[in-house]
């Protein structure tokens, strides 16, 4: 009974000790899965146009903070938000799908409440 036990915690609680817990964010950005590639970052990849993903992004980061830089050309936003710094990321990964990464550090420690609620908020922003 005891070995029972101490296997199926073993088993629970691996992926609570690996470096990256995959995590899920379906009902808040319809149906997108996301997962954490990082203790700071979250992506995911999906099929909304660029420059829709480009223009809820730059709203978004005029909603929490001061954007710092901008560059269409390579995706990038990088802000200041909540004494974090913020860095929103777009890959074109094909004609009809991009990638969404986004990172928050605050003072230099990761912030993944944050970069989850922003990547949550430019995928649902999308118009």
């Amino acid at each position: 009974m005891k070995s029972k036990f101490i296997s199926v915690m073993a088993i629970l609680l691996i992926p609570l000790v690996c470096g990256c817990a995959t995590l899920i964010i379906g009902a808040a950005a319809g149906g997108l899965g996301a997962y954490a590639v990082s203790h700071d970052t979250v992506q995911g990849d999906t099929d909304k146009k660029y420059e829709a993903l480009w223009d809820s992004a730059l709203a978004v980061s005029k909603t929490y903070g001061i954007i710092q830089s901008e560059n269409f050309d390579l995706g990038i936003i990088e802000l200041g938000a909540q004494s974090s710094k913020v860095t929103i990321k777009l890959i074109r990964m094909t004609q009809a799908t991009t990638r969404v990464r986004v990172s928050a550090r605050k003072y230099c420690f990761p912030n993944m409440e944050l970069a989850q609620d922003v990547f949550v908020k430019v995928i649902t922003g999308v118009r």
